[in-house]
């Protein structure tokens, strides 16, 4: 099996992934006893995570236990830290990181963030496939998900489902 790289996010139906000041809160406007739209089907298809550090923190001081045994974490950061379990700080060059864990035998790799990250991949067209879990607000401002500045990018139709809370979750390939 090729390993591919899959963004795996929520969005504002405005685009934006956090508010200004990493405010998350919106995301709580789906929150449904029993409904997690398709994450767990979809973590069983990965082993590898990849966080940018800003993100990494904000989770982890939001006290979310997320961090499983059976993932290894990647958290891109410009600072070196030492590894605290299956988590490891890299200062490595993005591309070449990638590409290396694309080698490598195993599951799926995920990006889960933040925008930095994913923009950064965008920009090296290394990301496979997206899923976008759209959220029924419009934000008007905030931490977009796709920056201006990056090539252009045909992508083709996988799914998609909507929710009864109204989100709305996009699932495309790279052509």
């Amino acid at each position: 099996m090729t390993r591919k790289v899959f963004v795996y996010i929520a969005a504002s139906l405005d685009g934006y992934i956090a508010k200004h000041d990493d405010d998350l809160t919106f995301l709580s406007l789906v929150e449904q006893e029993g409904e997690d739209y398709g994450y767990a089907e979809f973590i069983d298809t990965i082993d590898t995570v990849i966080i940018g550090r800003k993100t990494y923190d904000k989770v982890q001081a939001m006290g979310i236990e997320y961090l499983r045994a059976d993932k290894e974490y990647h958290i891109m950061t410009r600072t070196p830290r030492a590894q605290e379990g299956n988590v490891r700080f890299h200062t490595d060059d993005l591309k070449a990181f990638i590409e290396e864990l694309k080698q490598k035998e195993g599951k799926h790799i995920f990006v889960d963030g933040g925008a930095e990250v994913v923009n950064q991949l965008m920009q090296m067209d290394l990301i496979d496939e997206y899923i976008v879990s759209l959220i029924p607000i419009l934000l008007g401002d905030g931490i977009r998900l796709f920056k201006d500045g990056r090539p252009e990018q045909n992508l083709t139709f996988v799914s998609s489902k909507s929710f009864e809370k109204g989100l709305v979750q996009l699932h495309y390939t790279r052509r």
